[in-house]
């Protein structure tokens, strides 16, 4: 079956956006500029499903669930979040195999397209048949490939299937808040949920609905 473009995908996603989850939708960020890309490019190469990727929507303009992993970066935050990790790796041997790990802490092919609080969701280049899938690089242990996407084409299709058809992206689904703004959550039948805060309460539940599906 042949995978939808990013842009075609970007447009599936931001559609349904608009009509289901306004509050979402207008946390995207508008397309990255030259100036971005250009400063980004000279920092780390970016393949070009990103550029295309990016070429839609620069990341989102603040934190949003919007997505079942990780949300998607700006374009300088990759720059600056490549770079930390190449600057921190060297500091406990991190581009080096331990066992029984199969990754390193770190790999200067590995680009991370999306952040969640320093565990960042990369883009694998290394030659061979994986090159170009998603994995994990989490910000205290290893990469981790062990549930991946073959590619970020392929991820960005599966959101969007999700968002139609309400099935999951592995074990994650849509649902919505009561102010109408996507979340993902594990499984198919949450009815609420309730985020920690840094002094240890919580706050009180969150209704969650299923999101719709067209």
């Amino acid at each position: 079956m042949t995978v939808p473009s990013v842009t075609e995908s970007w447009e599936r996603i931001d559609s349904w956006l608009a009509r289901h989850a306004a509050p979402s939708f207008a946390l995207l960020a508008p397309p990255v500029t030259d100036a971005d890309l250009h400063f980004t490019q000279q920092v780390v190469d970016l393949p070009p499903e990103l550029v295309e990727s990016l070429r839609c929507h620069d990341g989102l303009l603040t934190w949003a669930n919007l997505f079942p992993s990780q949300p998607p970066s700006r374009c300088r935050t990759i720059a600056a979040n490549w770079q930390l990790r190449m600057d921190l790796a060297p500091d406990f041997d991190g581009f080096t195999v331990h066992p029984p790990n199969d990754e390193s802490y770190w790999h200067p092919q590995w680009i991370p397209w999306a952040d969640g609080d320093g565990d960042l969701q990369v883009i694998d280049l290394r030659p061979g048949p994986d090159h170009g899938r998603l994995g994990m690089a989490y910000h205290d242990s290893t990469g981790d490939f062990t549930e991946s996407w073959p590619s970020l084409p392929a991820y960005l299709a599966d959101v969007a299937r999700s968002l139609y058809s309400g099935t999951g992206v592995g074990e994650w689904y849509p649902y919505l808040l009561s102010d109408g703004a996507l979340w993902w959550d594990l499984g198919p039948d949450r009815k609420a949920v309730t985020n920690p805060l840094l002094d240890g309460t919580a706050t009180p539940p969150e209704p969650l609905v299923r999101a719709p599906t067209d």
